[in-house]
């Protein structure tokens, strides 16, 4: 062989025959990580699809449109039995309860507005089962998310999906260099959903017409409340809904009712000019309101900082990036402060709306389309 020649690269990037490349398939049960195990395995791959059941399956059963649920335990392994390939179901339900559901409990007491799906991602998918796809000599692992990974000068880079409709970089912020080294997101290039529905109907897979789900998977139609009220009782406890100037307006019946940037639904009708909530204060069981105007924020402390730019995030009094603060935003400009290796203070060129502690604050290179992390707002 000349000494100039290099090996060819598959395309999950490994220097051996598909076949001689073992990846663990992360399978949902839904259209986008069926779709990763069918391609794998019809390119030659030796996948092995694994499935979470995160949660209490009888209460599940009863759920459409759940990430977890028995139903999608089932579709995964029918998709896995028409591609030929093997598939294991683990029980990750204490796991994901210590992990993700009592913090996401605990946040909403606190007045918090956490994303659990982001916590998921990082404690229990890119960790624990990270850490399985190892121990069953996987060479990689992948997943059915929009997002790239691109191999730059120091390594693996995260960056946003080819379809910005479809990106998910705001809820995979928290993966770690060493993470993304192991990670394939065989879809991040695709351009439309349209395009990952026609691959499952192509190979005639049950679930090409499934629908997308659109709640957290533990808490049925969107319903945050009645979750929390079952793992916290406490949090239905009834307080008083006080204007910012100190006026007492009207009671609630608990704080888990509301959300930051919240306008209907308060009960406190009459009033001339409408009210949004500003702040909950848990402690004391209290709803603040006040005016729009007092909801735009301009700067956002983070903390839990997790850094993925080529130079150290403290080797700059100041990154010029854009910043997402809500999933549903589109990235804004900001000045990042750094205070220590996971700590700044984000500066917001253009004063938000609805920023709230718990939610994430995501950083985006403003030239091109790389993730340098992001990390947790906090009350400061």
């Amino acid at each position: 062989m000349p000494l100039d020649h290099k090996p060819q690269l598959n395309s999950l990037g490994f220097a051996k025959a598909p076949a001689d490349t073992r990846v663990v398939v992360a399978m949902s049960g839904g259209v986008d990580s069926s779709v990763v195990a069918a391609m794998l395995a019809e390119e030659g791959y030796d996948v092995v699809g694994v499935t979470l059941q995160l949660y209490d399956h009888g209460a599940a059963l009863a759920k459409k449109g759940a990430c977890c649920a028995g139903l999608d335990i089932h579709d995964a392994r029918r998709v896995a039995e028409k591609m030929g390939f093997p598939h294991y179901v683990l029980d990750y339900e204490n796991i994901f309860k210590d992990a993700v559901i009592d913090e996401f409990a605990d946040s909403y007491l606190g007045g918090a507005t956490p994303v659990p799906c982001i916590r998921c991602n990082e404690r229990v998918k890119f960790k624990d089962l990270l850490e399985t796809a190892k121990d069953l000599e996987a060479d990689c692992m992948a997943t059915g998310h929009y997002i790239q990974r691109k191999v730059g000068m120091q390594g693996a880079e995260l960056h946003s999906a080819a379809d910005a409709a479809r990106d998910q970089s705001y809820f995979l912020f928290s993966t770690t260099p060493e993470q993304l080294e192991f990670l394939r997101f065989p879809l991040g290039h695709l351009t439309s959903k349209a395009e990952t529905r026609a691959v499952a109907a192509k190979y005639g897979l049950s679930v090409a017409d499934k629908p997308d789900s659109q709640d957290i998977c533990f808490v049925p139609n969107g319903d945050y409340a009645s979750v929390i009220r079952k793992l916290r009782p406490e949090a239905a406890d009834p307080g008083e809904i006080v204007h910012v100037d100190g006026r007492v307006l009207g009671q609630h019946a608990g704080v888990i009712n509301y959300t930051i940037g919240q306008r209907r639904g308060l009960g406190i009708g009459g009033l001339a000019d409408p009210l949004y909530v500003v702040k909950l204060d848990a402690d004391t069981k209290t709803v603040v309101v006040g005016p729009k105007e007092m909801l735009a924020t301009r700067t956002v402390p983070v903390r839990e900082i997790n850094w993925l730019a080529d130079a150290p995030l403290t080797s700059r009094d100041a990154w010029h990036v854009a910043v997402k603060v809500r999933s549903t935003r589109p990235p804004t400009d900001a000045i990042i402060r750094p205070i220590s290796e996971t700590e700044a203070s984000v500066e917001l060129l253009t004063p938000e709306e609805g920023v709230s502690p718990g939610q994430a604050c995501v950083f985006y290179d403003p030239d091109s389309s790389r993730i340098f992390g992001g990390g947790w707002i906090h009350k400061g």
